[in-house]
């Protein structure tokens, strides 16, 4: 038996009605930030967009809590155990906690949460495949649930920490419904849900009965402001406080240190970029063209002057801090005459085209991908690029098979473990992976999931690292750091590697 149990727990905090005025007069000022994306739904299983969670962290709680540090910590439970040789997990839930709403936390609405994620309306979002290892989940009385598993889970704990596992209200939806719900999202988080606008807004306010450490702030509200140099111009402006990750062209920083006001925070992150290879048709089809368009690319150079150095470069999709990278593993070099030697072996004449598909919205990813178009050129490839409106791209282009011969990939891998890249983007009929279907990829990609030896895992993802570079199934680009700008009013703000911020330590001047 395995358990946990934390050397300080947090106490018991008294309810909202029973806080006293000077406990409530104690959050004080407005933060404004600006976000990139109104995600369209507030409800956790409804979403994987970062620019959920940079909200929505703020508003919910799941069991178990993951800090800008990594590190799991005891959220809605306050402690949990392995039972079952890890076929069954215990969690004692926290005590004297309520919902935004008034009605109470307890183990009737940790099972309502993943039954409802688990069921069919579970079934139209995107999270449910994350927990289906989960079988069912059993109440052992107010303040214990035990969670059943088909079969064993290394990454099921911090995926409780995030996204769909958020613990909803069962008496505020079945009253309400979904799509109210969606659109007016009730938590035990430190803010509560105080108005939205879609495309424009969400707006919070500080809630007074929150269990934990008591936002300082009275108001969070957050703008959904999707052209990157506007944002920053707010930020100069003094109309947005925090510009998150995924908005400031690099081209914008130093403009942006320039200020006596802002400054620049970065974190090291999860984030990767790649172009993904059509394996399926065109020249693309061929390994040794894709590994031709690769080493022709000098992706260092691009770091240097594109990314202003806030960026590594990387061998396979994933950053160097996720569990299942080896950093033995290096990038092909810059070879322009491998990539011309390459070429002629496949009998590509020179001038050939190839479509380079990318978001729309997101300038410096637009600069990159003009780089590397212009690197082909040289080796003897007619490179072009189309621009797509993101959820185009994503909900359309990518997972119908559409695309060029090369595609933008970025993900976040928010557990910061391979398998949430590779077994998404690798495996036969995931949405990610329209294209490729390789039985001993498949084989290695399942044979991990269920192993409960870290070290074997661990190899095994490397070796699926490794594996897929010798397949060249993309160009790998880089890690970037996750780049915050803000104004030096915010006080006590820490930036969180995944963008994943909880903002109730956080003050304004």
């Amino acid at each position: 038996m395995i358990k946990y149990k934390p050397k300080h727990l947090l106490q018991s905090l008294t309810l909202a009605a029973g806080l006293s005025c000077s406990a409530l007069s104690m959050a004080a000022g407005t933060l404004t930030v600006s976000s990139p994306q109104d995600p369209g739904s507030w409800d956790p299983i409804d979403t994987f967009l970062v620019n959920w969670a940079s909200v929505a962290t703020n508003i919910y709680d799941a069991l178990i809590y993951r800090g800008p540090d990594l590190k799991l910590q005891p959220g809605l439970a306050t402690s949990w155990q392995e039972l079952d040789h890890g076929k069954r997990l215990r969690f004692e839930l926290r005590h004297h906690v309520t919902f935004h709403n008034g009605e109470p936390f307890n183990a009737q609405a940790v099972k309502f949460t993943f039954d409802r994620l688990l069921g069919a309306e579970g079934k139209k979002g995107p999270q449910r495949s994350n927990y289906s290892v989960i079988d069912h989940v059993t109440v052992v009385d107010d303040d214990t649930v035990d969670f059943f598993l088909k079969k064993t889970d290394p990454v099921l704990l911090t995926k409780l920490a995030g996204y769909g596992a958020m613990i909803v209200p069962p008496k505020y939806i079945q009253e309400k419904g979904d799509a109210y719900f969606n659109t007016h999202p009730v938590g035990t988080g430190p803010f509560q849900f105080a108005g939205y606008q879609p495309k424009v807004g969400i707006q919070l306010k500080a809630y007074p009965g929150f269990w934990g450490d008591k936002a300082k702030l009275s108001e969070l509200n957050y703008r959904f402001i999707p052209e990157p140099s506007t944002a920053v111009a707010e930020l100069q402006a003094g109309r947005v406080d925090l510009v998150i990750p995924l908005t400031i062209p690099i081209a914008m920083i130093p403009t942006i240190q320039a200020s006596a006001k802002l400054d620049v925070v970065t974190a090291k992150g999860p984030a990767v970029y790649a172009l993904r290879f059509n394996t399926q048709s065109g020249v693309t089809k061929d390994v040794r063209v894709r590994k031709a368009m690769i080493y022709g690319v000098d992706r260092q150079a691009i770091i240097d002057s594109i990314l202003g150095g806030q960026a590594s470069a990387i061998a396979s999709f994933q950053s160097p801090v996720t569990f299942g990278n080896d950093p033995a593993m290096k990038p092909l070099p810059y070879d322009p005459a491998k990539a011309k030697q390459l070429l002629k072996a496949a009998g590509v004449r020179p001038g050939t085209q190839v479509q380079i598909d990318i978001r729309g919205n997101n300038a410096t990813f637009n600069e990159v991908a003009q780089a590397v178009a212009g690197y082909l050129q040289m080796v003897g490839l007619n490179a072009t690029i189309k621009p797509y409106e993101t959820n185009v791209l994503l909900d359309d282009i990518i997972p119908s098979g559409k695309t060029g011969a090369m595609f933008q990939q970025s993900w976040g891998g928010w557990t910061f473990d391979y398998d949430n890249t590779a077994y998404f983007m690798y495996h036969t009929g995931e949405k990610w992976n329209p294209y490729d279907s390789d039985p001993q990829l498949d084989k290695l990609l399942e044979s991990q999931r269920s192993m409960t030896d870290q070290v074997k895992r661990k190899a095994i993802l490397q070796s699926i690292a490794h594996y897929t570079a010798d397949q060249a199934l993309e160009m790998p680009l880089y890690n970037i750091n996750e780049i915050f700008g803000i104004s030096k009013r915010v006080k006590h703000f820490i930036p969180a590697p995944d963008s994943r911020l909880r903002l109730n330590e956080v003050t304004v001047e």
